[in-house]
């Protein structure tokens, strides 16, 4: 009886913090507020009330005032790029939708030593980021008169390639991207890009990138790199494509230095390459050495980079 007694105690314990979990796991969700007809930039050279023009259950568009209205290729195509995304990397947080602003910029003082255009370009914000309250967001602005008529070149470029930054910097649940010190801005973008291309039916744009990038030369991490054509390419091809993109990741989450939910330092060169082989399944180290070359230096990271990070295996 005394034993029945235990058991049933034990029982009810359970079912007490079942409930508990589900009440914060509701009290979560319930924090995702639903989005505002109008959004208040609050952020550097953003100040402009925007306002909603589209939703559904992956994106949230604003436009500007100067913004045409009647343009309106970018919903659908940047809600299969973000469907895609979270179906490839997982979730980036409770809130299922990216929020996108869209503006007509201005340029300043044209063809002065004082030009500027205070919205051109674009600028990401993952769900971590206090600065754009804690969503997932993209704000992009070109200043052509016909630059976001058609779903083509920078117009469909900019906004892809500021999703990438989102990936690169708060997939699997952590916060920073320790491999921008070694691929910069763009590289990692150029795969990303293609990827999402060919994976939304924009097979054209695809095309378009994978010609551009096989004359795309840089000077890192040595004169006449080719980071797409050597590196990115030939082990995307080869290797998984969309999947060992977010191999990647998922590999530095689980096992690259963090605390409290955010990378503690960057990658080194052997660390870069014993990941990348991890997500490959396969040293990796020949391709990288046709794209790169290889130094004695780059040996020792390595070495230290498999003894560091055993659990990375290939």
């Amino acid at each position: 009886m005394k034993t029945k007694m235990i058991n049933l105690a034990l029982i009810l314990v359970g079912l007490l913090l079942s409930c508990s979990k589900k009440d914060k796991l509701v009290e979560k969700i319930e924090t995702v507020k639903e989005p505002t007809e109008t959004l208040q930039e609050h952020w550097p050279n953003h100040d402009l009330l925007v306002t909603k023009v589209y939703q559904d259950e992956h994106v949230v568009f604003y436009y500007d005032d100067k913004m045409d209205k009647s343009i309106k290729w970018p919903f659908k195509t940047m809600s299969d790029t973000w469907a895609y995304v979270k179906k490839t990397y997982g979730a980036f947080g409770l809130d299922p939708k990216l929020y996108v602003v869209f503006h007509k910029s201005e340029v300043t003082n044209p063809g002065t030593p004082f030009e500027d255009c205070l919205t051109c370009g674009g600028h990401p914000a993952g769900y971590k980021d206090p600065s754009h309250d804690y969503r997932n967001f993209i704000d992009c602005g070109l200043a052509g008169q016909d630059d976001w008529k058609e779903a083509t070149g920078q117009a469909i470029g900019i906004p892809v390639h500021e999703v990438g930054h989102i990936v690169c910097g708060d997939s699997h649940e952590v916060n920073g991207s320790p491999s921008d010190v070694l691929w910069k801005d763009s590289k990692f973008m150029e795969i990303f890009n293609y990827d999402v291309y060919k994976n939304i039916g924009r097979k054209d744009e695809a095309d378009k990138v994978y010609a551009e990038m096989q004359t795309k030369v840089d000077t890192f991490p040595r004169a006449n790199s080719y980071w797409f054509r050597d590196w990115f390419y030939p082990i995307y091809s080869k290797y998984g494509e969309g999947k060992l993109l977010n191999g990647y990741f998922a590999l530095l989450a689980k096992e690259f230095p963090k605390k409290n939910g955010a990378y503690t330092r960057n990658l080194n060169w052997g660390e870069f390459l014993h990941f990348w082989s991890g997500a490959a399944g396969t040293d990796l180290k020949e391709q990288f050495t046709i794209a790169f070359g290889w130094t004695s230096e780059w040996e020792a990271m390595l070495k230290n980079a498999k003894t560091d990070f055993p659990n990375v295996k290939y």
